[in-house]
């Protein structure tokens, strides 16, 4: 009975205060109060809050003319998987100085990105270090010995990007995480290391080349005499067949500059000559009585070729 009363006593303490609040509401906008639930024995009234400011909606700021650069300059430099560049499970690409690596990588998969055997790992930077984890091992010894770089990330639909630094090159690869497509490993091929190597296979096959053939002993004039300077690309010989001129230079030719050969003729006048380079050998497709090679410009050297004639003509295989 004493519990009864107490809660009429409260409901008509809080009359008052209901009447208030609710002459407040405009009709048939009841909505406005919220019903207070049913374990409670006194109801809440809670008014409909008005004059409050409303937020604004959020813009993102419009991308500048330098950042669509820097989009469209890294889309077209990077560089998708190709169906027809895999041996097995391997990603073949063509290595590009510059040139963004596209890999796909998925959740307890591990992509096994392999360099150029015979190349020293310098240094690992991604973007993500928290998300992803990225490591590095060796397989082989010697000069077979090759570094890969093993990553995983934590879960699917992340992007980041890693930057491989050796003592031959950079490598730029931009990873993205799938829910179950993942590469299983990766490697270039090098055009630039195969035309190197091609040049260097030409030139030696060049120089083990006859400067000329067809010739016999008989043919070959070897009087010339040699003077002037002494630099290290002085000339050891010269000799001709009757049609054309032939300047035998040290093997060292090739470490520094080359000399011009002038021709010089009875008046002192010098002018270029045209020749060819073959191995250690200018060929001059003329016969000359004088020339003259010419390296410096303040401390000039000259070395002067002459040709002294047919009593002085020597004949040698």
């Amino acid at each position: 009975m004493k519990t009864a009363l107490s809660a009429v006593t409260a409901l008509a303490a809080l009359a008052p205060a209901y009447a208030q609040i609710a002459a407040t509401v405009p009709p048939g906008d009841a909505d406005t109060l919220l019903r207070p639930p049913l374990t409670s024995t006194v109801p809440v009234v809670v008014p409909r809050l008005s004059g409050l400011p409303s937020m604004p909606p959020v813009r993102h700021r419009a991308p500048s003319r330098g950042e669509l650069r820097v989009r469209a300059a890294n889309h077209s430099a990077t560089i998708e998987p190709g169906s027809g560049a895999y041996v097995n499970a391997v990603q073949i690409y063509p290595y590009s100085e510059g040139a963004i690596y596209h890999m796909f990588t998925a959740p307890e998969r591990v992509t096994d990105i392999a360099l150029q055997p015979g190349e020293t790992l310098g240094a690992v930077a991604a973007g993500d270090t928290v998300r992803w984890v990225i490591g590095d091992t060796t397989s082989g010894s010697g000069t077979s010995k090759r570094t890969h770089i093993l990553v995983k990330p934590f879960s699917a639909g992340l992007a980041t990007n890693v930057v491989i630094a050796t003592d031959r090159r950079t490598y730029h690869l931009a990873l993205t995480s799938t829910e179950r497509t993942a590469m299983s490993a990766l490697s270039w091929i090098y055009p630039q290391d195969e035309l190197i190597a091609l040049k260097a296979a030409t030139e030696k096959a060049r120089a083990a080349e006859p400067v000329a053939s067809g010739l016999t002993v008989d043919q070959l004039h070897f009087g010339y005499a040699i003077s002037g300077d002494r630099p290290a690309w002085r000339p050891l010989r010269a000799f001709d067949d009757g049609r054309q001129t032939f300047i035998e230079f040290p093997s060292n030719l090739g470490v520094g500059e080359v000399p011009p050969l002038f021709l010089v003729d009875g008046r002192g006048t010098a002018s270029l000559v045209n020749y060819r380079l073959l191995g250690r050998f200018y060929v001059v497709d003329r016969v000359f009585d004088a020339a003259e090679l010419r390296l410096g410009l303040k401390h000039q050297d000259v070395v002067r070729i002459s040709r002294t004639g047919e009593a002085d003509k020597r004949r040698r295989p």
